[in-house]
């Protein structure tokens, strides 16, 4: 197995480099375009993950490149990967709306596309194989249930105050756990109230910061829900700094850092989901397809809940 990896590449300039010699005729070559690899421990591991699986399968040859966050960068690998010839293209959108004519692309030029993570705008499903990774919106109301459920057992449930960080606006994941959040609360926790809601853009700094500033707006916060828990400890930080106790932290996406916080008492839970997982499931998608198999468009593995009660029945988390 051969794999390519370019980690940065300029969106105005045409890749290079990075081609293969020619597609031997008992292999087939796989590229991937990702999000961000580096701006959290999740995307880092996933690539690992992704490479390791690659190089463990003598028929699989991969390009794998990498968008760093930049759409335009995103939409010029995918013409890359489409002037390679590649036998298919696994996506992780930088934006779900913004990739569709690139992915449009790679359908008229019959290269199976398998979005993976995050999907794509629904105006663009006629143009994918299928969707590996995760239900974001069943996250975001697993997430919910979890709080409510913290509040019930607290006795706050009718009077809980909520704020939320969500994700990088534009960008499907952090819409679709919003949207799952926002829709599950009320119908188990009709008396919560959401007060505030802001972006953290994935980025445990930033979170901090939003959280300062609700700290500050609001006297009464009860809960806080993040995006992920790279997010949430952000905004653990920022209560544990201002001497602001008892508030119930839930997250989606459970790190390291959040296991760690949910271990020392801190953190009360979030969603358990592997990047390993995430990433093999991606490349057995792509392969299946390639081989003809019947593939389900929405290709979801299970993320199940996971709080102090439960947290030893799995492992620490290795991002």
């Amino acid at each position: 197995m051969k794999t390519t990896l370019t980690a940065a590449l300029v969106a105005s300039t045409t890749l290079t480099g990075t081609a293969m010699a020619g597609s031997h005729s008992d292999t087939m070559t796989i590229g991937i375009t990702q999000n961000n690899v580096g701006v959290d421990s999740y995307q880092t591991t996933y690539e690992k993950a992704f490479i390791a699986a690659a190089e463990a399968n003598d028929m699989v040859e991969t390009v794998v490149l990498d968008a760093g966050g930049d759409v335009a960068r995103q939409i010029a690998q995918m013409e890359d990967l489409i002037q390679q010839e590649v036998d298919a293209i696994i996506i992780w959108p930088t934006n779900g709306e913004a990739v569709i004519p690139a992915v449009r692309k790679a359908h008229q030029a019959d290269i199976p596309v398998i979005v993976t993570n995050s999907n794509i705008a629904e105006q663009g499903f006629d143009f994918v194989s299928s969707f590996s990774g995760p239900d974001n919106i069943t996250q975001g109301k697993r997430s919910a249930e979890i709080m409510c459920d913290k509040f019930k057992d607290m006795g706050i449930e009718d009077e809980a105050k909520v704020v939320h960080i969500t994700g990088q606006p534009g960008y499907t994941t952090a819409i679709e756990r919003a949207k799952g959040f926002d829709d599950r609360l009320p119908e188990v926790c009709p008396n919560v109230e959401q007060i505030d809601k802001q972006p953290g853009d994935w980025n445990r700094e930033k979170s901090q910061q939003v959280m300062e500033a609700f700290l500050v707006k609001y006297d009464d916060i009860d809960g806080v829900y993040a995006g992920d828990d790279n997010m949430g400890v952000g905004a653990l930080n920022a209560a544990k700094a201002a001497g602001r106790d008892g508030i119930i932290f839930v997250g989606a996406t459970n790190f390291a850092v959040g296991y760690e916080a949910m271990q020392d008492g801190d953190y009360w839970g979030s969603i358990y989901q592997s990047p390993v997982d995430d990433a093999e499931a991606a490349l057995k998608t792509a392969i299946d397809v390639l081989n003809g198999e019947e593939v389900p468009f929405l290709n979801y593995f299970d993320t199940p809940k996971i709080t102090q009660e439960n947290q030893d029945e799995y492992d620490k988390p290795v991002f």
